[in-house]
């Protein structure tokens, strides 16, 4: 039981770092011998795709904040995260009320920073931080990994999800003591 665990978060690591993670946990994906499920609804995770789209193809369309921007738009249940770098203020706030137009949103966190975009080897920093913050999460036995969302840009995790307070300590616990990480936001909806 022990062998087929380990496969499968290492088949699930080599699923996050391909980007394929997405689909294949979708409906549920045997790995290893476990079968690895997301914990949100069909419907949830169809209207999170949708909202994140969405959002993105706002930003896009504006012709400046596609050029002069890196924004990142992520959505759990709802709750959408704006990351990433805008030269200006005004831009930085234009996203947010763009994204805040899109249908569905319950709460929108515009974490956006004032700066240059980073770079790919950056952008590559973060998505190995990412990876292993969740391998972390997989392995500990009194979280459920499928109730997070983690993100990291430029060295800043941000956790999104439904947990208890304690699941969410534990989480951020794990997120802060990783390397690579400068500090750790978290944006969970707590529940008893």
């Amino acid at each position: 039981m022990k062998l087929a665990k380990y496969l499968g978060i290492l088949g699930l690591i080599g699923s996050l770092l391909t980007g394929c993670v997405v689909a294949a946990i979708t409906a549920g994906v045997t790995i290893g011998g476990i079968v690895i499920y997301e914990g949100r609804s069909p419907s949830t995770l169809h209207s999170d795709n949708k909202i994140s789209y969405d959002a993105e193809h706002k930003i896009f369309a504006d012709k400046e904040l596609d050029k002069k921007t890196r924004i990142v738009v992520s959505s759990f249940n709802g709750v959408v995260l704006l990351a990433g770098e805008a030269p200006t203020e005004e831009m930085r706030a234009r996203a947010g009320q763009l994204v805040q137009t899109v249908p569905g949103i319950k709460r929108l966190y515009n974490e956006v920073t004032l700066g240059t975009p980073i770079s790919a080897l950056t952008q590559s920093s973060d998505s190995l931080i990412t990876s292993k913050i969740k391998t972390q999460l997989l392995a500990t036995k009194s979280l459920n990994a499928s109730q997070m969302k983690i993100v990291t840009e430029n060295g800043t995790v941000f956790m999104l999800g439904s947990v208890t307070r304690s699941q969410g300590k534990t989480a951020a616990d794990i997120a802060s003591r990783s390397s690579g990480v400068q500090k750790v936001v978290t944006l969970f909806e707590y529940v008893e």
